[in-house]
């Protein structure tokens, strides 16, 4: 396996399995002060967003992991690429024009695809 990938997807992971991990189980209140945006999102949907950041951390990281079905590994860092484009887009309609952290996710994420497309 890929050094490399290790590297980055494992980073990748820690990082959406926390923040993910934060959207599953704090009240709107608590993640206010990090995450402006769930002011104007329904919980259920910052909840299914922290559902997806756990999936797709578990999936960058088992199926190499297991050997079964690695493309799922591939499928993963996509889903961050595109959950992260949508992030930025959501800042920016809002009005929030930090999205240096979305930016850096979204080249970490990008990364992540290019190392998985060379073993899998």
């Amino acid at each position: 396996m890929n050094v490399a990938y290790w590297i980055v997807a494992g980073l990748l992971a820690l990082f959406y399995l926390y923040a993910g991990g934060l959207k599953l189980v704090r009240s709107r209140e608590q993640l206010l002060p990090m995450m402006a945006w769930v002011d104007t999102a329904p919980m259920p949907a910052v909840r299914a967003i922290g559902t997806v950041e756990v999936l797709g951390a578990i999936g960058l990281v088992l199926p190499p992991l297991t050997g079964i079905a690695p493309v799922l590994a591939l499928a993963a860092a996509v889903g961050f690429v595109v959950l992260q484009i949508g992030a930025t887009r959501v800042h920016l309609r809002l009005g929030d024009r930090q999205v240096t952290l979305n930016l850096v996710l979204l080249l970490v994420a990008l990364v992540t695809v290019w190392l998985a497309t060379t073993w899998t």
